[in-house]
């Protein structure tokens, strides 16, 4: 990381990595976390306001890898005067670097803070139950002691996919710390069709509306009833980094600008090639072509009907905006927002990041 853009020292007391598999087994995967570390630094570096990038310590001593950034020419402002922050909280088989394209602009007239989810990114990576709920309340219960630990009162909560599903179960269980909920693509909301039949007029009616889900998807609901999602770029030893560029050629186009090389690529590979966590728990919550054990959309009418909710969609995500258009007949709907982006995909904040921003700024300016 550029030294210039830190405001106090990074703990790096999390970089050592252990192995299941034995003292052979990090030769064969080309990664380790001081690799995670070193390209996600590459990264952050791009960054231009404050900023302070350490690990939070849980109580069960935990650690969650966190970024808070404020604006380095803004005049400190006063308690009383101080805006809401925003946290964002990415999906499955992210972490805070793909935030990079937001993190300047969002952060100009307010603090924000970003963090890898347990399990995932440069965050610790503990045992999940094999249990939906239990493996949901883990996350859920990590994210309120992160909060706790941080010092927040309140927070404008940004989820996107999976950090979308576990920002709305944050905010049924805790909704007087969530000023405003922001769901971006969120994965885990439509229930699951009953029959083969229905199975497969939702999909043609998904054609219709949307286009069919990319091969990485397809490729990892073929074997998440077998194996963590993930295991094949695990398995895949030297050759995961070419499979990860294979499948997702996509991202290093998202940030060719930034980026000449494949460090954005290098950093979805080392994310998920470290020993599973959260891709556990994230098993334990979904079943077959990847929908949730507990749809969201059962439980959406337990958030607080006064609880300002936006849903932002990509025009050409694979995931259907159907279920914002049924949360709104669920809850309130003057509580209650969809916004499409356009020429966006899943990864809206990276494909349209300008239009994003733009959207992000305008509900927290709601806020305050």
């Amino acid at each position: 990381m550029d030294p210039g853009t830190a405001t106090a020292p990074v703990n790096n007391d999390c970089e050592t990595e252990t192995s299941s598999f034995g003292s052979w087994w990090p030769s064969w995967r080309p990664t380790s976390m001081s690799i995670l570390k070193t390209t996600e630094s590459k990264i952050l570096a791009c960054i231009q306001n404050n900023l302070w990038a350490r690990f939070v310590t849980l109580s069960n001593q935990d650690r969650i890898w966190t970024l808070s950034l404020t604006n380095k020419e803004a005049p400190k402002p006063k308690p009383a005067t101080s805006k809401t922050p925003l946290v964002m909280v990415h999906g499955f088989g992210g972490g805070v670097g793909l935030w990079i394209r937001n993190l300047d602009a969002l952060s100009r007239s307010r603090p924000v803070h970003a963090f890898d989810l347990l399990g995932f990114g440069r965050s610790s990576r503990p045992s999940f139950p094999s249990d939906a709920a239990k493996a949901e309340e883990q996350f859920v219960n990590s994210i309120e002691q992160w909060r706790e630990s941080v010092g927040l009162d309140r927070m404008i909560l940004l989820g996107h996919s999976l950090g979308g599903y576990l920002a709305t179960s944050y905010a049924i269980q805790y909704p007087s710390r969530v000023s405003h909920l922001i769901l971006v693509d969120p994965w885990g909301f439509p229930e699951r069709p009953q029959t083969k039949n229905q199975e497969s007029q939702g999909q043609g009616a998904e054609v219709v509306k949307r286009p069919s889900p990319p091969r990485w998807i397809k490729a990892i609901a073929m074997v998440v009833s077998y194996f963590n999602p993930l295991a094949v770029i695990r398995a895949a030893g030297p050759w995961g980094p070419g499979l990860v560029n294979r499948f997702r050629p996509d991202f290093k186009r998202k940030f060719e600008d930034l980026f000449d090389d494949d460090t954005m690529t290098q950093y979805i590979y080392h994310c998920n090639a470290q020993n599973p966590s959260g891709e556990v728990g994230f098993r334990a919550m979904s079943e077959s072509l990847g929908w949730a054990k507990r749809p969201m959309l059962q439980r959406v009418h337990l958030l607080p009907s006064s609880m300002p909710v936006t849903m932002l969609y990509g025009e050409y995500s694979w995931v259907d905006s159907s279920s914002g258009e049924r949360v709104i007949q669920i809850r309130n709907p003057a509580f209650t927002k969809l916004m499409l982006i356009q020429k966006a995909s899943h990864h809206v904040y990276a494909d349209q990041p300008e239009e994003f921003n733009r959207a992000v700024e305008n509900i927290c300016r709601s806020v305050n």
